[in-house]
């Protein structure tokens, strides 16, 4: 019975994989590429490139629908034939016919977030990459001005607890991809602002793993706040780490990094103190850990649901989930829009469409069972 199922439950699956990624790419990508075809001179091999690369994002995203899909008509087809009533009758409950389901939706968990760490990420950002070379695109693929790293140290307190504080803070006005200018460092590395360093122009220098500063000044400040020396200096080097290079240079949409590349990212705006930046980013990578339990979630709804219905085709079942489909991504948004502005936890945000569909779908199925 269990091979049986689980081959059931194949078929709609690799169809609705099919189905949902061609219209996902033509909705998202083929359009927009016809269209700068047509406005933009891009080239149709070009375009044909990007087509291809945006297919394993549509592909992950198709997953979680076709297992919905999947168990909705392999589910409603057995009721409808009878098929339901018969292994009842042999003394099969709903949630033995579930142990199948749950096992297929587990294997499509694990290949979804193997799509979405290993493959999707490299092919957006290449897709990305050649549509902007291909479109001569000059917008640079760095952050221009006002980059701002924040560098904290730990400390053990007297009474034995753990804090931090700021020990460092760098800030450059502009930056040309080569090196900043208009830097300003403060330090105080030893509880207190201890010195100031001012500089016209700096290089981070691969060789020593240091940055040269240029043209600058060193405000050396005594414990009343008082300079008690300054320095001048055409050329220093100073051992910062490159983190503020990093945040400038980091230039990789959301859909472009694995979780690895965003929690990496992440530690980097940290520093930066743009509050906003960093919830969104903290919801992403929330998100990234919960879609592919979507599956999981999906599966148990389709079985319920599916168990439930009586002489439907192939036409109801996508339009049921198509509807299914879109309650779940629409409650996906809002509960992500509310933890971005702060309402609500990252994490929540990200697993309440998940609990939501958990519990739906177990509710469905305790009315199936009976």
């Amino acid at each position: 019975m269990d091979r049986y199922l689980f081959m059931e439950l194949l078929a709609p699956f690799l169809f609705g994989v099919g189905a949902f990624t061609a219209l996902g790419v033509s909705i998202d990508s083929l359009f927009y590429l016809v269209n700068e075809i047509l406005d933009s001179g891009l080239s149709i091999a070009a375009a044909m490139e990007v087509l291809v690369l945006k297919i394993p994002q549509f592909i992950a995203y198709s997953f979680p629908m076709s297992v919905l899909l999947s168990s909705l008509m392999t589910f409603s087809r057995l009721s409808s034939d009878s098929e339901l009533v018969a292994l009842r009758s042999c003394g099969v409950t709903v949630y033995r016919m579930l142990v199948p389901a749950l096992i297929f939706c587990t294997l499509i968990t694990g290949l979804t977030f193997l799509f979405n760490e290993s493959i999707v990420p490299a092919a957006n950002y290449r897709a990305s990459t050649t549509l902007a070379r291909a479109l001569d695109d000059d917008e640079p693929n760095f952050r221009e001005e006002d980059i701002l790293y924040q560098e904290f140290d730990t400390v053990v307190r007297e009474d034995g607890d753990r804090g931090t504080f700021m020990s460092r803070m760098f800030y450059a006005k502009t930056f040309d991809g080569e090196q900043m200018g208009g830097l300003t460092i403060l330090d105080f590395s030893r509880g207190s602002l201890d010195q100031i360093i001012s500089a016209k122009t700096a290089r981070w220098n691969e060789a020593t793993s240091a940055w040269t500063f240029y043209d600058g000044t060193i405000y050396v400040v005594s414990a009343d706040g008082s300079f008690r020396n300054i320095i001048k200096f055409e050329e220093q080097t100073l051992n910062i780490p490159r983190s503020p290079l990093d945040l400038a240079t980091r230039n990789r949409g959301y859909s472009e990094m694995n979780i690895a590349q965003s929690q990496e990212y992440l530690r980097l705006i940290e520093q930066s103190g743009d509050s906003d930046k960093i919830r969104e980013l903290q919801v992403r990578i929330h998100q990234r850990y919960a879609l592919p339990f979507t599956c999981i979630a999906f599966g148990i709804v389709g079985t319920a649901v599916g168990c439930q219905l009586r002489r439907t085709g192939r036409a109801i079942s996508f339009a049921l989930s198509i509807l299914l489909v879109f309650t779940y991504y629409l409650l996906a948004f809002l509960s992500g829009a509310i933890a971005q502005v702060g309402a609500l936890p990252p994490i929540v945000g990200a697993w309440v469409p998940n609990l939501f569909g958990f519990g739906i779908g177990a509710f469905l199925l305790y009315r199936a069972s009976r």
